[in-house]
C-alpha cells in the first residue's frame, strides 16, 4: 500500500543530522518535515502534523511504534469495511516482549481511570477479534481527519498523556464510535521519551484524567459518578504516597483542582456540541467497583 504522505514532527529535538540522513534514505517517500524549536507537547506537535495533511484520513504512529509492513492497508481496510466507525485501534504488541500485549484499544471507566485493554497479556490469547472500544490510543491510531477537526483536535492544555482519551471522548459525544483492528500491528516501547512511570508521566496523566472527566462527562452521569470519581482520585493520591513515598501525584491533583473553572469554561462549549445521548455514552464506559484494580494487577503481573 503506497497511497498515503509522512508528516515527520521534530518536536524540538537536537539530532537535526538523524532527520536529514532519514530524509535522505527515504527519498521514494512523500515526507513534509516541519520542525519545532522547542518541545511543544504531544497534543500541538500532533495538531500542527494534522493541519498540515492533505489525506482523507490520519494515521498517527509516535516515535516508539514500529508497524508491521501492512498496518496502514489494514487500518484502512476496517475502515472502508465498517463506515459506522470513524476512528480505529491497533493492536499494539510489546516491543521489548512481543510475546505480550501492548494493548488494544482503550476502556474508560466510569472513576475516570483509563487503560489499555488486555494489557501485559498473552498475544496468543488475548485481542484476537474485532471489536468496538471506548478509545484508540493514539500510538497507533487512525482517525478521519473531518472529525479530528470538528471537534477542535487534541486538547494543547494537556500537553502530554490521556490526550487520547479526552480526544475520544469528545468524538464520542459527538456521535462516533471507534473499532478495534487485531490485523493492524504495532510494536510498541511505550514512554520511551518520558520513561515509564517517570514524575512526568505520572504527573501529566493524574492531572489530566481529572480534567478529561470534569470537561467531558455529561451532566446526569457527572453528577452520578461524580462521588466515585473524587473517592478514586484521593485513593489513588494516597496509595501513592504511603506506597511508593511520591507526592507527585498530589500536586498533580492539587493542580488539576486549581485549573477547573478554566476547564469548565471549555466544558461549556464541549456539551453543546454533543449529539449522542448520556445513555450511548453510559453504555460505552467499562463499569464494576473492582474493574481498576483487574487491570491494575493484570499490569503489573509477571509472566
Amino acid at each position: 500500500y503506497r497511497d498515503f504522505e509522512i508528516i515527520l514532527i521534530d518536536n524540538g529535538s537536537k539530532d537535526i543530522q538523524a532527520i536529514e540522513d532519514l530524509i535522505k534514505k527515504h527519498e521514494n517517500l512523500n515526507i513534509v518535515f516541519k520542525k519545532n524549536q522547542e518541545n511543544l507537547g504531544f497534543a500541538a506537535a500532533n495538531n500542527l502534523g494534522v493541519n498540515l495533511a492533505k489525506g482523507k484520513w490520519i494515521a498517527l504512529l509516535n516515535a516508539d511504534a514500529f508497524p508491521e509492513p501492512d498496518w496502514l492497508k489494514n487500518l484502512l481496510s476496517a475502515a472502508q469495511e465498517n463506515p459506522h466507525f470513524s476512528f480505529f485501534a491497533s493492536r499494539q504488541i510489546q516491543y521489548g516482549n512481543p510475546e505480550l500485549l501492548d494493548g488494544a484499544g482503550d476502556a474508560y471507566h466510569t472513576s475516570g481511570l483509563a487503560w489499555r485493554i488486555y494489557y501485559n497479556q498473552p498475544t496468543k490469547e488475548f485481542g484476537l477479534e474485532q471489536q468496538e472500544v471506548f478509545s484508540a490510543c493514539a500510538a497507533a491510531a487512525l482517525y478521519l481527519k473531518e472529525d479530528f477537526l470538528k471537534i477542535g483536535g487534541f486538547d494543547e492544555i494537556f500537553f502530554s498523556y490521556f490526550e487520547d482519551v479526552d480526544l475520544s471522548f469528545r468524538l464520542r459525544l459527538f456521535g462516533k464510535r471507534c473499532l478495534y483492528v487485531p490485523h493492524a500491528t504495532v510494536y510498541h516501547v511505550g514512554s520511551a521519551s518520558t520513561g515509564k512511570a517517570s514524575d512526568f508521566a505520572v504527573y501529566y496523566g493524574h492531572r489530566n484524567l481529572v480534567w478529561a472527566f470534569f470537561k467531558n462527562m455529561p451532566t446526569l452521569l457527572c453528577l452520578w459518578y461524580l462521588p466515585f470519581h473524587l473517592l478514586t482520585n484521593i485513593y489513588i493520591s494516597l496509595a501513592f504516597l504511603i506506597r511508593e513515598k511520591r507526592s507527585i501525584v498530589i500536586k498533580s491533583k492539587l493542580d488539576a483542582f486549581r485549573s477547573l473553572p478554566k476547564v469548565l469554561r471549555n466544558r461549556s462549549s464541549v456539551q453543546k456540541m454533543r449529539t449522542a445521548s448520556a445513555w450511548d455514552i453510559n453504555r460505552a464506559f467499562t463499569k464494576g467497583l473492582l474493574a481498576p484494580r483487574r487491570a491494575s494487577r493484570a499490569r503489573t503481573k509477571k509472566q
